[in-house]
């Protein structure tokens, strides 16, 4: 092709016809692989090493085959599969170690949100590296990947729907017919995934065929974001003169964290700003002709480029706050990182703007690519099992608890139990065998317990065993209940409003009748024991509890033998009992 009816970017990429098919090949295999691995993760049971194994794999199948689609060129193609298959092989790697973390076996752990983000963040430095033919990072080249990338990538995901509801309307149609071959087909998990990976992989391929025109949509993309620059410099600026005026309290006591809220303005800043300097320095890439960025965008990027660093002051101050009166958790650390990353890049806009006032982008750019490097860097070097935020938090945590500036019952076992990895268990385990006697029952139920979301409610305002056992009348007096039945009521949050009324039915069966805050009917509730006592389970009685009023220690409780009628067809019960 000649190079003046090239549709590529950059004319050194010779026509690839065949990219979209081999492409969608690529992405029906791993669409199939990753299917088969993740069923066969689901079908290990007990196995969790199994079931590990499996997942890692279905892990690095998605993110090699989905780094190399986004990534290929016939240009140095060895390149882009050593790109593809180290970091699929370094994804999988954090998603091994987060599923061995928590008790849960969550494999979309915050470092493996990092990873991801330091892959996203490779893509267009390692693209730029393979046109250079070496280690060598032009600002505008990283620039002009990263947009690209984004566009491509946002496309194939729009064609990936497209393609089901098509496929959905084919269904439908052979439908009315009665054929249900493409509906029975849609509904197989395997064939979705093949799907989905065809379809992305076909869209990229075809797109990255024409990239030159897919800068057409760059700049619309970019001109649509730029008018919205004005817009949130105005606000930001408006934000930050208020502040003197009505103070910092409302951003502490926000039901929205005050951290989050002002590392998403500051993002929002860096993507507008970018977009409304443009790729060059007063020009268009591509237009063949000079455009001067307008005063009023110039203006807005110069605002949104002196925002970043009290916005991220802000957010560090926010973060500090919050782990001076609670201490230091996994996602407090990494919040704290992200914004130490977010007061670099307003440290970098501030020095960019002082050294070159209206002409800052040029040397913002050569900033934010190096700040890009050292991120990617970062992100990939926390991501990996090498520094664990688990047992910093643990050891706070543990030491605010024994200090007493944290009370047991205030305590969140839930997270040390769920979040902080083998060195919370570990802290847990400590305590349950030496800590004091409130602490050690504390400490055994977080550590027996299967769902973290049930133990955090449970043990939010639940009583302790002394206080249920003071405020039980059980009959026949002198029967005692078990302590593995206490923890289940304990669990449940009973027996923390007056008096709790306890009627033993048999050796294995009690009801229980406890009290609520004022207006509210009684609960009824009905125990069961297991495994000669030591499980037992609860079961709600409540159908009648509104007839319960006055002193439940006067309330009579008896189990009666109940009949019922229902109506039999041949010998075979239809419909429900009656009578």
């Amino acid at each position: 092709m000649a190079e003046g009816s090239s549709q590529r970017i950059d004319v050194r990429d010779i026509p690839w016809a065949a990219r979209p098919w081999i492409m969608a090949m690529v992405g029906t295999a791993a669409g199939w692989i990753f299917w088969w691995a993740v069923t066969s993760a689901d079908q290990s049971g007990q196995d969790m090493a199994l079931s590990r194994g499996w997942s890692v794999t279905a892990t690095f199948v998605a993110v090699a085959a989905i780094s190399f689609i986004m990534t290929v060129e016939l240009r140095r193609l060895h390149w882009a599969t050593g790109f593809a298959l180290f970091w699929g092989a370094i994804i999988a790697f954090v998603g091994w170690s987060s599923l061995g973390y928590n008790r849960g076996f969550e494999l979309v752990s915050l470092s493996f949100l990092a990873s991801i983000f330091a892959v996203l963040l490779a893509a267009p430095l390692f693209q730029t590296a393979r046109d250079e033919g070496g280690w060598r990072f032009p600002p505008l080249a990283v620039q002009m990947h990263a947009w690209t990338d984004a566009v491509i990538g946002a496309t194939g995901m729009v064609f990936v729907g497209i393609s089901f509801a098509l496929f959905a309307l084919i269904a439908g149609l052979f439908d009315l017919i009665g054929i249900e071959f493409f509906s029975n087909l849609l509904k197989e998990g395997w064939f979705g995934l093949m799907l989905a990976g065809s379809a992305f992989g076909a869209a990229v391929g075809i797109l990255r065929e024409r990239d030159a025109l897919v800068g057409t949509m760059q700049r619309l993309v970019r001109i649509i974001l730029s008018v919205l620059a004005p817009v949130l410099a105005f606000a930001l600026v408006l934000f930050l003169l208020s502040l003197p005026v009505t103070g910092l309290a409302g951003l502490w006591d926000g039901w929205v964290s005050a951290a989050v809220l002002t590392l998403l303005a500051a993002a929002g800043c860096f993507i507008l700003l970018n977009a409304a300097i443009g790729p060059k320095d007063g020009d268009e890439v591509g237009d063949g002709e000079a455009k001067p960025v307008q005063p009023v965008l110039l203006w807005s990027a110069l605002v949104l480029a002196l925002v970043v660093l009290p916005l991220a002051l802000l957010a560090v101050s926010a973060l500090w706050l919050r782990i001076g009166q609670y201490g230091w958790t996994p996602e407090r650390i990494w919040g704290l990182l992200s914004a130490l990353i977010a007061l670099a890049y307003g440290i970098a806009g501030w020095w960019a703007v002082i050294r070159q006032r209206l002409g800052f982008s040029s040397l913002l750019r050569i900033l934010e690519t190096r700040l890009a490097l050292a991120v990617c860097g970062l992100a990939l070097l926390l991501s990996l099992p090498i520094v664990d935020f688990g047992a910093i938090s643990a050891r706070d945590q543990l030491s605010r608890l024994q200090s007493g500036a944290v009370k047991p019952a205030d305590f969140d076992w839930a997270a040390m139990a769920f979040d902080f990895g083998p060195a919370g268990r570990a802290a847990l385990e400590r305590l349950a065998r030496t800590g004091p006697a409130d602490q050690r029952e504390l400490a055994g139920e977080a550590l027996k317990a299967e769902d973290r979301y049930r133990l955090a409610n449970a043990q939010r305002n639940a009583p302790d065993s002394a206080t249920i056992r003071q405020a039980m009348v059980i009959r026949p007096a002198g029967r005692a209940v078990p302590d593995a039945a206490v923890r289940v009521i304990r669990q449940m949050g009973l027996c923390g409003a007056g008096t709790c009324l306890v009627q033993w039915i048999d050796d294995e069966r009690f009801v229980l009748v406890s009290g609520r805050e004022e207006g509210e009917y009684p609960l009824v509730v009905l125990f069961t024991s297991a495994e000669d006592g030591a499980q037992w389970s609860s079961n709600y009685l409540n159908s009648g509890a509104s007839q319960l009023t006055g002193d439940l220690e006067a309330v009579r409780i008896e189990a009666r033998p109940v009949s019922r009628r229902q109506v039999y067809v041949n010998g075979q019960p239809v419909g429900d009992e009656f009578e």
